[in-house]
């Protein structure tokens, strides 16, 4: 495969990369497809009201994904290569690490839930899906091939899984089920993968039964991870806060039609974290040999990330009515709100490579204080736009967070330069001086 010539990337160096992480790639592009369709089915069968009260009880377990996952899943492909014999105790430490901190995301959860219940959203439906938080501990699987460079597993699970939980929810929406069999087609899913996690290790000539933990080993991850969990929520807080807080502002059929909104906007939002983790290795060895080079490929990073964010962006905004005609014309009105929140994309993009730079330089501690200002800035604008503006101020208060969280750089002098960099690519600026050179 011949990649486009991008000034600072090595042809076979990124053709090397990309191997390790395209079949990864290949299962998520063909589970966002099946994931699209189905969703379609089920928005026109559940309706705005239906939908919006589903979709309440699944943002509350994206709001404590951060805490039930511990920001592990990075530290355990690290552990798995540098100490690849002890596998049986990284994996078995990991896993029960998860499942403890799933347990106990489900008291975090029904308290948050009497704090700022989700009006219209039954208890009983978030506790359905609280179950997830227990589950996604099977995850550490999809580590483990992740550090043997074997994601084809992965994908065959995720394609599979996502066949079977399409057909699970078209069969509930031939027979016409009411909404709570959904609530627990939803869940399903996540057993689904962790069954096909499990019976795909097995498969291979492991064995989940001869995990073990290891207090010292969970002590060390944690110390590593801590940073990342607290990041992780502030993440969750401004990707997911807005849906819940115009549920509660504007209704049930109106959070309904903005998850139409984040479902179609967000889909793509993988892709970035895919590509900087196929470039980013190629871009630590410049690093290491040659800083000049280094910064240009930080450079022609971030011009990819635009090259292909900002088109995407064009597109929708001006085919967004055509989209919900196909979509459903029922939540045509929606429309608009798509023409803006999908711009938030572009900012998705640049902010995932900058975040890539801030790691690999040690400013770990700017990822925290970034997500924590972009969830500032989403909260507080939603307070004041959502009640006058609907789901549009939603997208407004979205964009705005997601572009306040990517150049916060601009604000720290010892970054501030990557906060220049990212402008210049946003504004086409080293485009145009690339092609005045040739």
């Amino acid at each position: 495969m011949r990649i486009p010539s991008i000034p600072g990337f090595d042809q076979q160096a990124l053709e090397k990369y990309f191997k390790n992480t395209g079949m990864a790639f290949i299962g998520k592009v063909g589970s966002l497809l099946i994931k699209l369709i189905v969703n379609i089915a089920v928005a026109r069968y559940l309706s705005k009201d239906r939908l919006g009260i589903i979709t309440g009880g699944i943002t509350y377990i994206y709001l404590f994904s951060a805490i039930a996952t511990l920001g592990l899943d990075q530290f355990i492909v690290k552990e798995l290569h540098q100490f690849p014999k002890n596998r049986d105790s990284i994996l078995g430490t990991s896993f029960w690490m998860k499942v403890g901190a799933g347990i106990a995301c489900i008291p975090l959860i029904w308290l948050c839930y009497q704090v700022y219940p989700a009006k219209g959203t039954p208890y009983t439906y978030v506790l359905i899906f609280s179950v997830i938080g227990i589950v996604q501990a099977f995850n550490v699987i999809d580590s483990y091939f992740q550090s043997e460079v074997q994601s084809k597993y992965i994908m065959q699970v995720q394609v599979t899984g996502n066949l079977l939980s399409a057909a699970i929810k078209l069969v509930l929406i031939y027979l016409k089920m009411p909404l709570i069999a959904f609530v627990y087609a939803y869940s399903f899913d996540f057993f689904l993968l962790a069954i096909g996690y499990y019976f795909t290790y097995q498969r291979k000539g492991r064995n989940v039964f001869n995990w073990v933990y290891n207090s010292q080993l969970a002590k060390k991850l944690l110390q590593l991870s801590w940073p990342l969990i607290i990041s992780g929520i502030m993440v969750s807080l401004y990707m997911k806060i807005d849906q819940l807080m115009i549920q509660n502002i504007s209704g049930t059929k109106e959070a309904g039609a903005y998850a139409t909104v984040a479902s179609l906007s967000e889909a793509w939002n993988f892709i970035p974290t895919v590509i900087v983790t196929t470039l980013f290795p190629a871009i630590l060895n410049a690093r290491r040999d040659d800083l000049e080079r280094y910064k240009k490929r930080i450079q022609n990073l971030y011009d990819l990330m635009v090259y292909l964010s900002l088109p995407a962006a064009v597109i929708i905004t001006f085919t967004s009515h055509l989209i919900y005609k196909i979509y459903t014309p029922e939540y045509a009105y929606a429309a608009p709100a798509l023409s803006v929140h999908i711009w938030s994309g572009v900012f998705v993009f640049l902010g995932a490579a900058n975040s890539q730079y801030l790691i690999a330089e040690g400013y770990v501690k700017l990822t925290f204080w970034r997500t924590g200002f972009g969830a500032i800035v989403n909260i507080v604008l939603n307070l004041f736009l959502i009640p006058k503006m609907g789901m549009m101020g939603a997208a407004i208060a979205t964009l705005i967070a997601y572009a306040s969280s990517a150049f916060f750089v601009l604000l720290i002098p010892k970054v501030s330069r990557q906060g220049i960099m990212m402008l210049r690519s946003l504004f086409l600026i080293s485009l145009f001086q690339k092609i005045i050179k040739r």
